[in-house]
Formats: structure tokens, sequence, C-alpha cells
């Protein structure tokens, strides 16, 4: 089977992980090989140490790009829900990926910041709106939305299952399910 890297990319609590685990159960269930390198277990122990300045935030996109390729170029479908707020960081990442062949794909978990406020599943913006933290993507830090992904998935008007069958379908037109 052919391995290949779905980064999806969104806002904090836009419902990237969930969205990435949905799928992996179904890969799974189908006998795909999958990882999921969730953003926040890789700032535990890959990125271990690096801040959230735009510096660090490259750094860390780029070792998650290197690790997901490297393991979609095995046979491993890498789901990377990683908020990677950087076009040029993404871009980087794609690159990679072409210069090695190996397929990539970007979705856009495009969930609106009000909708992320309420979901709050860290309780990011409830610390920022009390001022505890700054730099918060997409609030007072920017985000910039991809132009042109290969999906981008509004998780705010449907089901986590709707969700995670538009990327399985996506995954089917281009022949990596």
């Amino acid at each position: 089977m052919t391995g290949a890297t779905v980064w999806l990319t969104g806002l904090p609590s836009a419902g990237k992980t969930t969205i990435a685990y949905a799928l992996a159960e179904r890969l799974r269930d189908e006998g795909h090989r999958v990882e999921v390198l969730d953003g926040d277990e890789i700032r535990e122990f890959l990125s271990a140490g690096l801040g959230f300045g735009r510096a660090d935030r490259d750094t860390n996109v780029q070792r998650v790009g290197f690790v997901a390729e490297l393991l979609a170029s095995n046979g491993v479908k890498a789901l990377v829900p990683v908020i990677a707020p950087y076009a040029d960081s993404r871009e980087a990442v794609r690159k990679r990926h072409q210069r090695e062949g190996t397929p990539y794909l970007e979705i856009h978990v495009a969930t609106p910041v009000e909708v992320c406020s309420e979901r709050d599943v860290k309780g990011l913006y409830a610390k920022q709106a009390a001022g505890e933290i700054s730099g918060l993507t997409g609030v007072d830090d920017p985000y910039e939305q991809p132009e042109s992904p290969d999906l981008r998935i509004a998780s705010h008007t449907q089901t986590v299952q709707e969700s995670a069958a538009a990327l399985y379908a996506l995954l089917t037109e281009r022949g990596l399910a």
C-alpha cells in the first residue's frame, strides 16, 4: 500500500486531531499502516524546548514534516494534525515530499475562530482572554490560511464522521486509500 502524508492545518480546537483519529481508525480497519503525528505529542517529545515564536514554530513544522515524509515513504499513512500557522513552512514540507516523490495532501480544517473559542478544548482561548498567555494562533498571533488546499473541511457544519469521510473520499480519489 502506498504511503502518504495528510497534513491537517487549522486553528487550535478546529477539530484537526479528532478528524485525524477518526480517519486513522477507518484506514486501520482496512489494513492500512497509519500513524497520527499529534501536534501536542510532537511538542512534548520531538520538539521539547521549542517556543512559539516564528523560528521555533518553523523548526517544529520542519521536524514533523521530516518524520511524516520518512513514514510515508515507507508505506505509512502519516496523519499530521498540526497547526503549522505559516504558509512558507507548510510549503517547505510540501516541497520536501515532492523532491522525494512522496504523496502529500494539505487539508485545511476551516473552523471559524469563534467556534474554536467556544470549543476551547485545551482552555487556550480562555487563558488568552484572561491575559494568562499570548501568542495564540488566530487570535493575537498570525494564522495564514492555505490558499489552495487539497481539501477544505468546514468541521463546524458537519459531524466528525462526515469530515473523516470527506477526507477518505479524497484519499480514494487520489489512489491512496
